[in-house]
């Protein structure tokens, strides 16, 4: 009996015993953590809550979205005067939607930015007509782009951002990142006055496009050129058709025209890697004139032209394209160009960034202290599953159009580039759905699918026709390499919870 007692006694006081460390160890740990986030609190009073590198269109839209939130944003930009770009003129209806829901769509008033509701695609002397479907019930804004000079798009959303009490925006380069154990601490640039110098934040953000300086210090992520866009402005005239971006299919690759002003042209085309005319003694003019201007209607011939005779300033840029890689380094985000490129025919990259913002905007709002550096990794995380829809469908659509528009000898890929012409010629479901996914309307991954398939499928038939010689077989299996890549239009699963969160009629 007294043995029996003593082993209670013994087993209760190790109970005790253990339970009591437990919930010390516990306590303890949740004291350390609370003191550690009220260090950073301490540590980042009076300092920024996030720094972006960066103040072009993602840059300046975030600062403005993080701001609204009660965020203090510190935004380090090289050159604040007006960018002169010849890429990031076209805003997409679904890029439209994603400003509105971001609270900056007057950025796109008062910069004489045109409505275009399509584009005209001009083929081997015939035309067709692709717009915008009106009657998408699924997209809960008006189905038009905007065309407009980059630059001052730029400057209101600048504009925007700083009229913020808690945004800095202070011009200054950039040069590295500051570390700390695999976590991103701030940056080191150098100020407008010349003076090196540093900035903390629990937050950093780098925006700061194709030619990012910090990417590869974070992600090694390497771009591939895959063509040259040779662009300059036609001034003081305005296309028949101003409401359409003119796309033409000639030789060896495309040639474009729209309207970005009331009064201004671009016009562009694209250049292959392989033989590139000077445009310094003067190869690329003599180019415009005897190869591309010969192929353009002569409906659009002189505005072409025109530019070209008044001595408009050439301008050739890398058309780049590079998947998203998500950094190892804790406290730092990559957005943008410097994270994200897909070939620009599709014009739909600044479309993509509104929506990473958005939705990284949303993702950070429940968090009051992002010194957390593993709660903001995990944030980041979620970021990168759940931008998918968008990206994989934008992306996949603009590589694959632009393997089309371009002109060869391969008889597989001018079926191929033919049969794009006439199934955007076909009308109807056809037309409309691959408009609608052109213009971020519909960010359905399985409706990507279809339309390549369908016409992949039917430029196949058009090769066996009129009877399937083994050579015709063999070119037919061969175009089913425009579609490679898929598979990953099925990530996320949650390709349907992103329509219904981000592609709402509400404003968040």
């Amino acid at each position: 009996m007294d043995m029996a007692f003593m082993y209670v006694c013994v087993w209760t006081l190790c109970a005790f015993v253990l339970t009591w460390t437990v919930l010390y160890i516990t306590n303890w740990k949740k004291k350390a953590t609370e003191l550690e986030d009220a260090v950073v609190e301490e540590k980042n009073d009076g300092a920024a809550d996030v720094i972006i590198v960066g103040a072009g269109v993602g840059g300046s839209a975030l600062a403005y979205a993080l701001a609204k939130d009660g965020r203090r944003v510190h935004v380090i930009e090289r050159d604040m005067r007006e960018p002169e770009r010849m890429l990031g003129e076209l805003m997409q209806p679904g890029g439209r939607l994603m400003l509105s829901k971001l609270g900056l769509q007057d950025c796109l008033e008062e910069i004489d930015a045109q409505k275009a509701t399509g584009m005209a695609l001009y083929k081997d002397g015939k035309e067709t007509v692709a717009t915008f479907p009106m009657d998408n019930n699924s997209f809960p804004y008006e189905p038009s782009a905007r065309t407009f000079h980059n630059g001052r798009f730029v400057q209101r959303l600048r504009h925007k951002a700083s009229s913020l009490h808690n945004v800095r925006l202070e011009e200054g380069t950039v040069k590295s990142l500051i570390e700390e154990k695999g976590v991103i601490k701030g940056v080191a640039y150098r100020n407008k006055a010349g003076e090196e110098t540093t900035a903390f934040a629990a937050l950093t953000v780098v925006c700061d496009g194709c030619y990012s300086n910090l990417r590869r210090s974070l992600n090694g992520n390497n771009a591939k050129v895959l063509s040259y866009q040779v662009g300059y402005i036609s001034k003081n005239c305005r296309l028949e058709e101003p409401e359409r971006l003119h796309l033409i299919m000639a030789k060896p690759s495309y040639a474009m025209l729209f309207q970005i002003s009331s009064t201004d042209v671009r016009c562009g085309f694209e250049l292959l890697p392989d033989n590139i005319p000077s445009i310094s003694n003067g190869e690329m003019v003599n180019f415009v004139k005897n190869t591309i201007a010969p192929q353009l209607p002569l409906k659009l011939r002189k505005i072409f032209l025109k530019g070209i005779d008044e001595g408009a300033h050439i301008k050739m840029a890398p058309n780049k394209s590079m998947g998203a890689t998500l950094s190892e380094n804790k406290g730092v985000i990559v957005l943008g160009d410097a994270f994200n490129m897909r070939h620009p025919v599709v014009a739909s990259g600044m479309m993509v960034l509104l929506s990473d913002i958005l939705i990284l905007r949303r993702l950070l709002q429940p968090l009051s202290n992002l010194g957390d550096a593993n709660k903001v990794s995990e944030v980041i995380k979620s970021f990168y599953v759940i931008r998918k829809p968008m990206s994989a469908t934008v992306n996949i659509i603009g590589n694959a159009f632009s393997q089309v528009l371009i002109a060869s000898r391969d008889e597989a890929k001018e079926a191929m580039r033919q049969c794009c012409y006439d199934y955007l010629s076909s009308g109807g479901f056809r037309t409309s759905g691959v408009m609608a996914l052109l213009g971020g309307m519909n960010p359905r991954p399985l409706s990507l699918m279809y339309h390549l398939f369908a016409m992949t499928l039917s430029s196949i038939g058009h090769l066996l026709s009129p009877f399937p010689s083994p050579l015709r077989i063999w070119h037919s299996l061969r175009l089913f390499d425009v579609t490679e890549g898929v598979s990953q239009m099925f990530f996320p699963a949650n390709a349907a919870a992103y329509r219904k969160s981000y592609m709402a009629a509400t404003t968040i």
